[in-house]
């Protein structure tokens, strides 16, 4: 017995040092939430590199020896002119002297805190210096862009034929879901196999007899081949939907009925409440896609620049000023600017709604 019982902390002093179950947590969680900030940071690269162009002009943008934030070289005025500063080092330390006589091996400087002492001659090459920058935000960019390209009347367009064709969306996806969730129709999973099906049909199968069928009922050229397929449903919204209903309990669809309500009542009463999470996540779907999209209005506005949207204006303005990326970007993310505090007023039942569509009970 006592053998035993002395043998119980040597197999324990055995095994080594372990962390406790509480601090490998936190390891754990922490290593995650660092992997998905480089991740996240990775991801927003783009968007801070297209928000920091849009803050320069030409002149800084051209400028490749300088850093990647908007700056401009300092310059001071000496005797009228004006002269750029750079970092020089010397025997007391680097100073920053403006260049005001280049030479090749001797080069005179001035300091801009004491420029009443005079030319100050520097023995070295002026062109292996650091020039000095000072922040610069070219914040003209953003009225150039409203104002150059009638940004109004661009933003006007998208976002009515965003509105209206969300809006058919959800009442046409809504519909559909539900009578593929609660009603009883002959060979409704060979339709609904169908349905899903059409996603991994490719546009540009269908593109020319769409367009073909608008342009003989006289839809070409108007937003309407943009707004009303969007009543017909989409499949993707279809199935989003479905999984949500299906998740509801039919036990709350029969008491309705007891109490008198039609299936239409149900509907509005009872499952749209319920599905607020879904049917927000659908409709920014769509609102962020028709947003966005460029090759539909591309095709039927073609010549209409009065009913063009924002990604067709877009495109048209950064062909013509293709030489001010600064402009191009102030543009971007002015129409980029709608949908993300949309997105942010939203996230929470949006967030929710794709966790709850993406999992079948």
């Amino acid at each position: 017995m006592a053998s035993d019982g002395m043998a119980a902390p040597r197999r324990r002093q055995a095994r080594g040092f372990t962390l406790p179950r509480q601090l490998r947590g936190l390891m754990a969680v922490a290593s995650i939430t660092l992997f998905g900030l480089m991740v996240l940071f990775v991801y927003l690269m783009p968007l801070a590199y297209m928000g920091v162009t849009s803050l320069k002009d030409r002149v800084q943008i051209s400028n490749i020896s300088g850093p990647i934030w908007p700056v401009t070289p300092r310059t001071i005025n000496y005797d009228g002119e004006d002269y750029p500063v750079y970092r020089v080092p010397t025997e007391q330390g680097m100073k920053e002297w403006a260049l005001v006589e280049r030479g090749r091996e001797e080069s005179g400087f001035v300091d801009p805190a004491n420029p009443d002492a005079g030319i100050i001659t520097w023995t070295g090459r002026w062109r292996t210096l650091e020039p000095v920058y000072v922040l610069k935000l070219t914040w003209e960019n953003y009225p150039n862009g409203w104002n150059t390209i009638n940004f109004l009347r661009l933003m006007r367009n998208t976002f009515v034929i965003a509105i209206l064709g969300t809006i058919g969306t959800l009442f046409s996806s809504t519909a559909v879901a539900y009578g593929f969730s609660r009603f009883r129709i002959p060979y409704k999973n060979v339709i609904f196999i169908v349905l899903i099906a059409t996603i991994i049909l490719p546009t540009q199968v269908t593109l020319i007899p769409t367009y073909a069928f608008f342009r003989a009922i006289g839809w070409g050229g108007t937003w309407w081949p943009l707004i009303v397929p969007h009543f017909f449903a989409n499949a993707y919204n279809v199935f989003l939907l479905r999984q949500y209903f299906l998740s509801i309990p039919r036990d709350i669809d029969e008491a309705a009925w007891i109490d008198g309500a039609s299936p239409l009542r149900t509907l509005t009463a009872v499952i749209i409440p319920q599905s607020l999470p879904a049917i927000t996540a659908v409709g920014l779907f769509h609102f962020f896609w028709a947003w966005s999209d460029f090759f539909a209005p591309l095709v039927y506005l073609s010549g209409r620049e009065e009913l063009q949207p924002l990604s067709v204006g877009l495109a048209v303005f950064a062909n013509i000023y293709g030489t001010q990326p600064g402009l191009a970007m102030a543009t971007a993310l002015m129409t980029i600017t709608l949908p993300v505090i949309v997105f942010f007023l939203a996230q929470r039942q949006f967030m929710q709604g794709i966790v709850i569509t993406g999992v079948e009970k």
